[in-house]
């Protein structure tokens, strides 16, 4: 008993040490778009409910691609952990290969986003104004691709403290260029919507080139960057079958999020606006979980290359015990002040601030009620690429969330007449079917590939 409480303890530990930079990183990264909600939201609630649809789908876009990135937690923490940095060099390169493959098809995505916008119900006005956001944003595409490929690789070295002092610095630069160029202070010119993008792209830009330069300057003896357009067939296809299911189970995830903002706009801009600040707030508190599950894929890479079904094991209950004790802090901010975190995105002069404000609060105890579900689906998912299994719950995630969670939230919303709550009562149903499958994926298959033979 003593051993394994000192295994449990020690595993604590290493999770924490890992991922808390990460989670810092995750919130402070998670900010620089909230900014662009909120100052938009003094703005005007048109720009906001606008902003809301468009970075909707900017996300949706990235997400897909990112998963090239993402696939290099589990590989590079393989490889490290083997000794094999050239293995590490070749799975990266082609990451960020697959990384600006992916981008140039986002681009043409979002710069005819408007009869997309029109095509799924939005107003005239939500449409003209997220085309004006995304084809400015889409040029941020490129740099946000490779920064993400850049932080999984750092981080399966156990690299992530630098990363959040990174992105605190691209959060005040941000919110600077953010406040100028929304607002037309210090002589610059009043953009709204256009202007945060453009901060946006800054940003990510900004990013990616002190990523880069860390990387080369910490790994030296990797060169990573040295003849990186040398083509690499075997890494390449690798990345690809390992990437492609992880990007795909995001778009599922967050193509779940969209398309409750895409139905929240059928019911009303006020409620599309109070949904926006609602859903900031909820995936703020949701960065601890990613960047906790990120620490989850590499502590169970490690595990994996050594084919340590055990070692394993302890590492997945001390993942899940993290999350339950967040989720429960969580659980008591948003019961207790769900207004006051609310208000902080409606301008104190809208005429509809108490509207909004009201329709987030009930918004806000839903999403009390589907913490621990939400935590649970991440941290599955991430114990699963850790040991490389990825196609299987990629199926099971879009099982969970389109055949279940979309049907359900439409159901709740338009044919129980629950409106906005009923959209929300809607997500947690398929967060739930994402955590009872995936779960089970793991605990009854995945976790037996590490069994050493």
């Amino acid at each position: 008993m003593a051993t394994n409480e000192t295994s449990y303890a020690a595993h604590t530990r290493a999770l924490l040490r890992l991922g808390l930079p990460l989670v810092g990183s995750s919130v402070a990264g998670f900010l620089i778009h909230m900014t662009d909600t909120v100052m938009l939201g003094w703005y005007d609630v048109t720009a906001l409910a606008a902003a809301v649809i468009a970075t909707s789908i900017w996300f949706i876009i990235f997400v897909v691609g990112a998963g090239f990135g993402n696939a290099l937690l589990p590989l590079v923490a393989e490889a490290v952990e083997q000794g094999d940095m050239i293995r590490a060099r070749r799975v990266t390169r082609m990451a960020l290969w697959w990384s600006a493959i992916y981008g140039v098809l986002g681009v043409a995505a979002m710069w005819w986003s408007e009869a997309l916008l029109l095509a799924i119900g939005q107003t005239e006005v939500i449409a003209a104004e997220g085309q004006k956001y995304l084809r400015i944003a889409s040029w941020g595409l490129f740099p946000a691709m490779g920064a993400n490929a850049l932080r999984c690789y750092l981080s399966a070295q156990n690299l992530t403290a630098v990363q959040l002092w990174i992105t605190l610095v691209a959060l005040v630069m941000n919110a600077l260029v953010n406040y100028m160029l929304i607002f037309g202070a210090w002589g610059a010119p009043e953009l709204g919507i256009e202007g945060a993008a453009i901060a946006s792209v800054f940003t990510v830009a900004l990013q990616v080139i002190v990523l880069g330069l860390y990387a080369q300057w910490k790994l030296p003896e990797v060169a990573l960057f040295q003849r990186i357009w040398r083509t690499d067939p075997d890494a390449f296809k690798e990345v690809f079958k390992l990437g492609l299911p992880i990007g795909l189970t995001s778009f599922a995830e967050g193509g779940l999020f969209a398309a409750s903002s895409i139905m929240m706009g059928w019911i009303g801009e006020l409620e599309l606006a109070a949904h926006g600040a609602a859903l900031q707030l909820t995936a703020l508190m949701f960065m601890f979980h990613v960047g906790m599950s990120q620490a989850a894929t590499v502590r169970a890479g490690n595990a994996f290359a050594h084919r340590d079904e055990r070692q394993l094991r302890q590492i997945s209950l001390t993942a899940i015990g993290i999350a339950i004790f967040f989720g429960i802090l969580v659980v008591a901010i948003f019961v207790t002040i769900p207004g006051p975190l609310v208000s902080l995105f409606i301008d104190p002069d809208e005429p509809a601030r108490d509207v909004v404000i009201q329709i987030g609060i009930g918004l806000m105890i839903v999403a009390a009620l589907f913490q621990f579900v939400d935590s649970a689906q991440i941290i599955a998912l991430s114990l699963l690429r850790g040991v490389q299994d990825t196609t299987v719950p990629m199926w099971l995630a879009m099982i969970s969330y389109w055949v279940i969670g979309v049907p359900a939230s439409y159901v709740l919303t338009f044919t129980w007449g629950l409106g906005p709550v009923g959209l929300w009562l809607g997500l947690s149903v398929g967060l739930g079917m994402a955590a009872l499958l995936l779960g089970w994926r793991f605990w009854g298959h995945s976790v037996r590939i590490a069994r050493a033979t």
